[in-house]
């Protein structure tokens, strides 16, 4: 009985917060925190400012497991009831009246606050981050889980002055008191508390000013200063691109963005402030095969797309992400070509055709959709309105929805007024079709990009051929092939259609020497044709690490006697973040009797493994991870950073290292030492282990 009244005061509480909420409007707040990462304790205050709609006799805001040391009304005490959840002030509020609540408090969150490298020996991985998507910044500000309540905030922070700390807004003053300083940021439009963000680490930065003059602030650690440019390619461009095809200006003073390690996502568009992971941050090598840029230009869209107008609830999803993600196609097609932009929407295409025949496809407006169906239904709903109703009208109507819309909310009927409105159009049948709709209208996306795209077109009505036609395959695809001048149709004949390939035309393909046609050879031949040794060798030199590594693994297994030459030629290369092509080095020297002593080869076996250590990113990690367990017995250590992998806040990362330690632990012996090792464990790592042991 005792859990039936509480469950019924939390749904009473609940329709009550909603209710009152409604009544009253938070128009500012100022936050003021000190942060101790080593206990993970923030302490704070903030003022808000609200202003009363109808009379009403309690304001709520959401708190999650806060302790509250003072709650001041106008300057007065105020009586407030605090569940762990919710903070409630009681008073007769009138109408048409101005109020002031001063709240201070102390948390140790327990998520969006993100603790990252504390506990490790290396000064330079410290970091602290926030990522707060949707609702949560209730973890460690009172505020409100509730996209509607739009507040503009003006946030400082105190922190050691070792350190650069970075929050939305304007940075209006740095003040140092002894070792530490206080960044005081300032924000002057209203905004969703969930995009309320700060960064803390190491970092320099580089300036530039878009066309518009707003200050773009691009931060880098200091050991990446050359992978700065690599990384931040195109951001002016994309920048420029942005306002000029919105028709809206930047509606924020300016836009930063920073790196961060083991980051939940590719990215956050925190207003004016995008966090993203540092598996992004790239040489001019590393940017063939893994770049910022879509990234880079969905996060900068959701300025104006999820920022500026944000969805009133979860079935108006489509208005942010298919938006931000539809926008970054057109900026990528501003920068590498319209081909670019076509065959990107066939590769969106055949993944969502993909998923309707797995009887798993979703309408736009199901809350429940998956990212797929928000970012890539989303992307071609908009490219088929875009279509339909003709380039001026669509450019209208957007420009329309936001201007009415601005530092407000929005649903899906609203967007469509003002599309209707901009075209003459009506829109129904586009609605039932593309919003309404499980399924993904296939033939219709595919028969758009067919008139688009010449390349596309040939490569369809190959597939076609090959499928109808009795003569022989390569005969085919040779006709397609001289045919065409395009790298996109080329490099997917190879993927797709590689083993209908004769060694001759395999060679032809190979003195193509364009990097991608060249990486799908590395990838997709299983083996190495005979007479084609000397120029798969050559793959080991080509400017994609992807290539290299793929290259290597297939050299080192199909041409034995020549091993020795190949680690040779490779043992300098890093390759990406995750460091595809050393960690691939270590275990194939590790493994090439001939090419070193037993010690030496034991040394770089001792570098693999190390590479599990959480003093590294969960990418590198992961990797490690993988290699070792295909071909070797883990060692100590290796177990207990994979019992830590198991509890770290990257769900991605914890998922498969909860699944490598479950078969891990099938194996007795793997159990035993497992348990041995138990009592070295400490606090959540203890508990989980302790739990998959079953030890009490």
């Amino acid at each position: 009985m005792k859990s039936f009244f509480a469950i019924v005061f939390i749904l009473f509480f609940l329709q009550a917060a909603s209710q009152h909420q409604a009544s009253v409007d938070f128009t500012r707040g100022e936050v003021d925190l000190t942060i101790d990462p080593i206990k993970k304790l923030i302490d704070g205050t903030v003022l808000y400012s609200f202003e009363v709609l109808n009379n009403v006799d309690s304001v709520f805001l959401d708190a999650r497991n806060m302790d509250f040391t003072s709650v001041l009304l106008n300057n007065r005490k105020i009586k407030y009831r605090n569940n762990n959840n919710y903070i409630a002030v009681r008073k007769k509020f009138k109408k048409g009246k101005t109020y002031q609540l001063a709240l201070s408090f102390s948390t140790t969150p327990r998520q969006t606050v993100y603790f990252v490298g504390w506990e490790d020996l290396d000064l330079n991985n410290n970091q602290l981050w926030t990522q707060g998507q949707g609702k949560y910044t209730s973890h460690w500000l009172p505020s409100f889980d509730d996209m509607n309540e739009k507040v503009e905030f003006d946030i400082s922070i105190t922190f050691d002055a070792a350190y650069e700390v970075v929050a939305n807004g304007k940075l209006e003053s740095l003040n140092n008191s002894g070792g530490s300083k206080t960044w005081s940021y300032n924000m002057d439009r209203p905004m969703s508390s969930y995009l309320l963000a700060f960064a803390i680490g190491n970092y320099s930065k580089k300036e530039l000013i878009s066309a518009s003059e707003i200050p773009i602030e691009l931060f880098f650690y200091p050991k990446d200063s050359v992978r700065s440019e690599p990384t931040y390619r195109y951001t002016k461009s994309i920048f420029d691109f942005l306002e000029n095809e919105i028709g809206i200006p930047y509606p924020w003073q300016n836009y930063k963005q920073l790196p961060v390690r083991d980051f939940l996502y590719a990215g956050m568009e925190n207003t004016g402030t995008t966090i993203f992971s540092d598996a992004y941050v790239v040489d001019s090598t590393a940017f063939i095969d893994k770049n910022y840029v879509n990234v880079n230009a969905h996060e900068m869209a959701h300025q104006w797309f999820g920022n500026l107008v944000t969805e009133k609830s979860g079935e108006h999803h489509w208005l942010h992400e298919g938006f931000a993600t539809y926008y970054a196609y057109l900026a990528e097609k501003e920068i590498f070509g319209e081909e670019y932009f076509n065959w990107k929407l066939f590769e969106s295409a055949r993944a969502l055709h993909n998923l309707e025949r797995e009887a798993k496809g979703e309408a736009l407006t199901d809350p429940g959709a998956s990212s797929l169906t928000f970012y890539e239904k989303g992307a071609w709903a908009l490219q088929i309105l875009r279509m339909t109703i003709g380039e001026r009208a669509f450019k209208i109507g957007v420009k329309s929805y936001l201007q009415k819309h601005k530092f407000g909310n929005a649903t899906i009927d609203d967007f469509m007024i003002e599309m209707e409105e901009a075209s003459d159009y009506n829109l129904d049948d586009f609605r039932a079709k593309w919003l309404e709709g499980t399924d993904f209208p296939y033939d219709e996306a595919i028969e758009q990009l067919k008139n688009l795209s010449g390349s596309l077109r040939a490569y369809l009505d190959l597939q076609w051929e090959l499928t109808t036609s009795n003569e022989a395959n390569e005969k085919i695809i040779r006709r397609y092939w001289n045919n065409s001048n395009s790298v996109f149709l080329k490099k997917n004949v190879i993927a797709q259609y590689h083993k209908s390939l004769s060694e001759e035309f395999i060679a032809e393909a190979f003195k193509t020497n364009d990097t991608k046609i060249r990486q799908a050879l590395a990838i997709g031949l299983e083996r190495i044709p005979p007479g084609l040794t000397a120029e798969f060798e050559t793959l080991l030199q080509d400017k994609s690490f992807v290539t290299i590594e793929n290259a290597l693994y297939k050299i080192w297994i199909h041409i034995p006697e020549h091993r020795v030459r190949y680690l040779d030629k490779t043992k300098d290369i890093i390759g990406l973040p995750n460091k595809n092509v050393r960690l691939l080095w270590l275990l194939l020297a590790s493994l090439t009797k001939e090419y070193a002593d037993a010690t030496s080869r034991q040394h770089y076996l001792e570098e693999l493994k190390a590479y599990t250590s959480p003093l590294h990113p969960f990418e590198v990690r992961q990797n490690a991870f993988t290699l070792i367990s295909e071909i070797f017995a883990m060692s100590d250590d290796n177990l207990k950073d994979l019992v830590n992998a198991s509890v770290h806040h990257s769900w991605q990362f914890r998922k498969y290292a909860r699944t490598l330690l479950d078969k891990t632990l099938t194996n007795e012996k793997q159990r035993q030492r497992m348990q041995r090792l138990a009592g070295e464990l400490k606090g959540e790592e203890l508990r989980y282990i302790r739990s998959k042991l079953e030890l009490k």
